[in-house]
Order: structure tokens, then C-alpha cells, then sequence
């Protein structure tokens, strides 16, 4: 069947990925600029047509916590929020990980911190990465650049959470989340049947037959040793996603003597750079990460060695480019330029950085 053609919002554009990907069940609670998920799910009624659930719950910690019981019954369950909405999420998402429950989270980042400003921004690059919650863990991050980017990712989303029983998150801003763009859709993917649970989550708690023990879900372990054991457990399943999840997207980098590095909104500005550098005789490229963790810390370590320098675009006070200076292992120069607050940079400003803070330094 030939793709349908859409004009959508990114954030609308996520809760279409939702109906059509086969997802049981979406608990969220409204916030700026990530309402619309949640408006265009009701709006949609996928209830009537697939048996989703959609439910607004009274606050973000009791939809994380909807999230971890969907999860633990082996359903594909997601919710969305931003920044602040995010924050009380944490503690659900670090027992998410613990108990290694596959689900998908949205975070359609506004400025900070506290509550900030209703505009994009980028300031949650460490709390997605380095865990916001307590202990050792990690979310799978994917950062969507387009609206049909917020679309496919909710898929690939699916396939990385039950692949690694791990939490997903897509990192978004407000930027994309409210831009409207063409978009196209494929076809349903009908929900799991009870059997397809069983055959993709025999671990889940969806009742016990004669022929297995007691699945039990549960992020607690009373036994330090063991815990040690489920912690080397983790940290293998992380290093397995660094061999072989890493996504990013080269744009100009085969001649580039310099590269910006940057992601999401920030990535699409700097594509305009280039080509205001490129007309001024300036060899610039783009690495664009698309998966935050795992990192492409060994292709941006490749090119250190071919550049003359980097510069990381955030709209943050410098977030990722801590990452950056980690990949370059001091092979060439690495600076970082950014907007907060809910300000975005403009071509212009993003190309006489690199020339200030990299070319001309």
C-alpha cells in the first residue's frame, strides 16, 4: 500500500505513530508545548478503532507509574511531557530501567530551569543521558530533527524497547513538536495478541501458566551480591547498545576541516551554515547524532583526526559538548555555541562562532 500524505505537527505527528504502531496504551498529563499529543490521541478516539487506551492521569508521576504496571504486563505503553513534567518522571524511569520494562517516553524539551519558559530548548540533553534518576542506568535516547523523523522514531522506538527491555526516549523541543511539515504515514500495525505477548515478553506478568515459574517484576534486590550481578547485567546490555545502536548522519564531512556537531532543532540550523560557510570558501560539515545514547563517540573521535576543529550548536549553555571533548581526546579544537532560555540561534550567528571561536581563535 502507497504511503498517505500528511501536513501534521510534530507533536501530532508522534500521537498518529502511536495509533498506527500498535501501541496499548498512552498515559499523560498535559503541559506546554507538548499538549497536542495528548489533544489529537482524545480527538482520534484510537480506542474505537484499535483499543488503545488513552487516559490523562492526575499528574505525571501517576503516569510514569501507569507506564511501569502497562509495561510489566508486556504491553507496548508510552507518555509524553516536557521539561518539568519530565523531572517528576524520574524516579518511575530509573524503575523502569531497573526492572529492564520496555516503554517509550516523549520529552518535547522547553527552556529552563524550574519552570522556565514555554520555548524550545535543549537543556535536557544531560538529564536524558546521564540519568536523571538515581543509580546506574541508561535510557535509550533518539533525537528526531523533522517531524517525519518524530513519526518513524516512535517505531523504531517499539523495536529497541522489547529488543533491550528498555526504557526509550524520544528527545524533541518545542520547536519541532509545534512545527508543521508533510508527513508520511504508512499502514496500522495491529496491537499484540495475547499470544504475540507471550512469544515477544515471556519475562512479562500476564499470568502463570502449569508450564513456567512465577514471572516476578520488580526493581528491588535485597542482596547486594545479587544486586552486583543485576547492575553487570545492565552495564553489558549498555555496552551492547554502543556496538550496535549507534545512528547519526554525516552532511558535507568527506573534505569538511571543520564540523559542527549538533542534533534535533539545533542540527537544521547549522545545515544552513554550511551552506553560508561553503559560499565563503570554509570546508564545513555536520555530524548530526540521531541516538544521544548510545553516542557516535568513535566517528567523532575518526574525524578529530581529519579536522581542524569542532563546534558543538546547542540551544543550552553547553550540554553535549562535554561528550564532544570526551570523543576528540584532544585531537583538535572543540568549542560550543548556544542559545537558552528558549532562544534559537540563526545561521548567521552559528557560522560566526565557528569562525570566532574556532577558525580565527
Amino acid at each position: 500500500m502507497a504511503k498517505e500524505l500528511k501536513l501534521m505537527k510534530g507533536n501530532e505527528a508522534i500521537a498518529e505513530a502511536a495509533i498506527r504502531s500498535g501501541c496499548d496504551g498512552y498515559f499523560g498529563y498535559p503541559i506546554t508545548p507538548q499538549s497536542e499529543v495528548m489533544e489529537y490521541l482524545m480527538l482520534e478516539k484510537p480506542w474505537e478503532r484499535t483499543g488503545m487506551v488513552v487516559l490523562q492521569a492526575e499528574s505525571e508521576v501517576s503516569s510514569i507509574n501507569m507506564v511501569y504496571g502497562g509495561a510489566g504486563a508486556g504491553k507496548k505503553v508510552m507518555t509524553s511531557s516536557s521539561s518539568p513534567g519530565i523531572s517528576l518522571m524520574q524516579e518511575g524511569l530509573t524503575y523502569l530501567a531497573g526492572a529492564e520494562l520496555p516503554c517509550l517516553v516523549v520529552n518535547v524539551v522547553r527552556g529552563g530551569p524550574g519552570l522556565g519558559t514555554i520555548q524550545p530548548s535543549q537543556a535536557d540533553y544531560f538529564q536524558a543521558t546521564k540519568g536523571g534518576g538515581h543509580g546506574d542506568y541508561q535510557l535509550f535516547v533518539l533525537a528526531p530533527a523533522s517531524v517525519q523523523e518524530m513519526y518513524d522514531f516512535v517505531f523504531d522506538a517499539w523495536d529497541i524497547a522489547f529488543k533491550y527491555r528498555n526504557p526509550v526516549m524520544i528527545l524533541s523541543d518545542g520547536a519541532i513538536g509545534q512545527v508543521m511539515e508533510k508527513l508520511y504515514v504508512g499502514d496500522y500495525v495491529p496491537r499484540w495478541t495475547e499470544e504475540q505477548i507471550h512469544e515477544n515478553a515471556p519475562w512479562a506478568a500476564f499470568g502463570k501458566p502449569a508450564t513456567r515459574d512465577h514471572n516476578i517484576i520488580t526493581s528491588l534486590e535485597l542482596d547486594s551480591a545479587k544486586e552486583e550481578i543485576h547492575n553487570q547485567k545492565l552495564q553489558a546490555k549498555y555496552r551492547e547498545m554502543e556496538r550496535n545502536e549507534v545512528r547519526f548522519e554525516e552532511i558535507n564531512c568527506e573534505d569538511a576541516e571543520y564540523i559542527f556537531v549538533a542534533y534535533g532543532s539545533s542540527a537544521r540550523i547549522a545545515q544552513k551554515a554550511i551552506q553560508l560557510g561553503r559560499e565563503k570558501g570554509i570546508k564545513v560539515g555536520l555530524l548530526r547524532p540521531i541516538t544521544l545514547f548510545p553516542f557516535p563517540t568513535k566517528r567523532l573521535g575518526e574525524l578529530s583526526k581529519q579536522v581542524k576543529g569542532m563546534l558543538s550548536v546547542e540551544m543550552s549553555a553547553g550540554q553535549m559538548v562535554t561528550d564532544v571533548r570526551l570523543a576528540a581526546e584532544n585531537r583538535c579544537k572543540v568549542e560550543h555555541y548556544g542559545r537558552f532560555g528558549g532562544m534559537i540561534p540563526t545561521p548567521h550567528e552559528v557560522l560566526e562562532a565557528m569562525e570566532t571561536k574556532i577558525i580565527n581563535a
